[in-house]
C-alpha cells in the first residue's frame, strides 16, 4: 500500500468544506469528535452517527452552539445494524440531502488483544461487524450518494497493529486495507477519490485500553492536532486515490 502525506502548502480555512455534506460514524469518539468538529468549523453539514443518543445530542448542541452549519443526528448501534438498517439510512439521507460529499468511517472497536488459540469468537464476531462488517454496508449503499457529488471523498481509518496478539482488531484493519484500495481501482478517473489515514499513536480510548501502562500516553498528540490532513482528505483540493495517509 503506497504511503502518501498532506502537501505542504496545504492550509485549511473556514471554507475548505464549504457546503458539503458528510457522514462521521463513531462521532462520539475519540477522532469522530474530533473530525465532526473540524468538518463543520471548516463548512461542512455533519450527519452525526453514533449509538449514545444523548452523546449525539450534545456534540449537536456543540457544533450549534459554535455557530457552525446545524448538523443532523442519526442514531445507529453498529454493532446489531442489519443491512436493512443501512439502506434505511441511505434512503434518509437521500430523502433530507440528495447525496453525500464525504463519508469518514471513524467508529472503531478494540477488542480483546490475546494470542489467537484463546481468542474469543463472540469479541471476534462483534470486532469485524464493528469495523469491518459494518463499513462494508455503509460504504455499499451510500455509494451511489457520494456518486451524486461533483466531488466526493471517501475515507477508512487504519492502523498499523500487525504483530503478535492483536487478534480481530489487527485482521479487521488489514481487510479495511485491502477494501479501500480495491474500491479506489473500481472508481478511478471518477469524481469519487477513495483514501484510508492512519494516523498513529494518538491520546484517544482506544490508545489508552491498548497500552494501559505506557508512561507517555498523556504526551501524544491529540486527534484535533491531525485535523488539516482529514479536512484536506474530504476536500476538493484532494484528487489522489488509493493511499494510505499519515500526519
Amino acid at each position: 500500500m503506497q504511503i502518501a502525506h498532506k502537501p505542504d502548502d496545504y492550509t485549511a480555512t473556514p471554507n475548505s468544506l464549504q457546503d458539503k455534506v458528510i457522514l462521521i460514524t463513531g462521532c462520539t469518539g475519540g477522532y469522530g469528535k474530533a473530525m465532526s468538529l473540524a468538518y463543520a468549523k471548516a463548512g461542512a453539514t455533519i450527519i452525526l452517527l453514533g449509538k449514545n443518543v444523548r452523546f449525539l445530542e450534545n456534540l449537536y448542541d456543540e457544533i450549534e452552539q459554535a455557530g457552525y452549519p446545524t448538523p443532523a443526528i442519526y442514531p445507529l448501534n453498529l454493532e446489531g445494524a442489519t443491512e436493512k438498517d443501512y439502506f434505511d439510512m441511505a434512503q434518509t439521507i437521500e430523502k433530507e440531502f440528495g447525496r453525500l460529499d464525504g463519508l469518514l468511517h471513524a467508529a472503531v472497536q478494540l477488542g480483546a488483544p490475546t494470542p489467537f488459540e484463546h481468542s474469543d469468537a463472540e469479541t471476534w464476531f462483534q470486532v469485524m461487524q464493528v469495523n469491518l462488517h459494518g463499513p462494508y454496508l455503509l460504504t455499499k449503499h451510500c455509494i451511489p450518494l457520494l456518486k451524486n457529488s461533483p466531488h466526493a471523498s471517501l475515507l477508512f481509518m487504519t492502523d498499523d497493529k500487525s504483530g503478535a496478539y492483536w487478534d480481530a482488531y489487527a485482521v479487521s484493519k488489514a481487510a479495511i486495507n485491502g477494501m479501500m484500495q480495491s474500491l479506489a481501482h473500481e472508481y478511478e478517473g471518477t469524481s469519487l477519490f477513495v483514501n484510508a489515514v492512519n494516523p498513529g499513536k494518538s491520546l484517544t480510548q482506544l490508545q489508552i485500553r491498548a497500552y494501559p501502562a505506557s508512561s507517555d500516553n498523556q504526551d501524544l498528540p491529540r486527534p484535533e492536532q491531525h485535523a488539516e490532513l482529514f479536512i484536506y482528505l474530504m476536500s476538493d483540493v484532494c484528487e489522489q486515490s488509493g493511499f494510505c495517509f499519515t500526519p
